[in-house]
């Protein structure tokens, strides 16, 4: 008798240990399923559009680079720096202004981790944008009844500060290599002088006279993959069974299909 229980005692713990061993291996699968691969990046690139835009004889220069990091899937850190040279004349004033500015803010991605896996992103970014420039006017003349006046206004450096929101879209075209675009919409939050003494362009900004102004940046860069992170991702839910009124209205339905379906077609003589 007592080597019987010993043995049903056995038994019973050899089968809890089963079904603990069966139970967490598939929780792990479960893990293993409900997660991907995530690659976190580090991105160096710039703007193709201002030097293009230059080469094709504005009287404009605008380069910008930039430096973005992957803090994880949704978000990435970014820091961008530009040089812009702006000339603008006509017959009774020239204006010149030219400078550094500087960006910094996140990039957020709204695509899932499976579809974009590092690869793909779009999003918008954030930014807070700081200009540091010199503008002058070398001349500028003014006519009216009293005769005409010939004057000059001497360089002054100024700070401008701005917003900036930056929808927009990034795919690997090669591996580790991106190209890109964005709409840049810009608020001006101080012009670097009085509301009547406004430079008529801020570098990385734009137009001084105007409190919202927007761009478009083609971009293309490279990336270097300095850590990997598995994403939950939320699986799919399966559907739900039908209730017993469901599926009574699903078999009236079929019923009265197939009797109109092998009802005998009425024939007329």
């Amino acid at each position: 008798m007592g080597r019987t229980s010993l043995y049903f005692t056995d038994l019973i713990l050899l089968l809890f240990l089963f079904t603990g061993s069966v139970t967490a291996q598939q929780k792990k699968s479960e893990q293993v399923q409900d997660t991907v691969e995530f690659p976190l990046k580090i991105r160096a690139g710039g703007d193709i559009v201002g030097p293009a835009i230059w080469f094709a004889g504005r009287n404009i220069l605008n380069a910008e680079g930039y430096i973005s990091a992957d803090i994880n899937e949704k978000i990435a850190l970014f820091a961008g720096a530009g040089y812009s040279d702006y000339k603008y004349s006509q017959y009774n004033y020239e204006f010149l202004s030219n400078g550094l500015y500087f960006k910094t803010g996140v990039d957020l991605n709204i695509l899932k981790p499976e579809v974009s896996a590092g690869k793909y992103w779009a999003g918008i970014g954030i930014r807070y944008g700081i200009s540091r420039f010199t503008s002058e006017t070398p001349f500028f003349n003014h006519e009216d009844y009293w005769g005409r006046i010939n004057s000059s206004l001497e360089p002054t450096r100024r700070w401008g500060h701005y917003i900036e929101l930056s929808p927009g879209f990034r795919a690997d075209l090669f591996s580790n290599f991106n190209i890109g675009w964005s709409i840049n919409l810009r608020k001006l939050i101080y012009p670097g002088s009085k509301k009547d003494l406004r430079p008529l362009y801020i570098p990385g900004y734009g137009s001084g006279g105007e409190s919202v102004s927007a761009g478009v940046s083609y971009f293309i860069s490279f990336s270097i993959p300095f850590k990997k992170i598995r994403v939950p991702i939320k699986p799919e839910e399966p559907e739900e069974p039908l209730d017993e009124e469901e599926l009574n209205e699903q078999g009236v339905n079929t019923n009265s299909q197939s009797l109109r379906g092998n009802r005998p077609a009425t024939r007329f003589r």
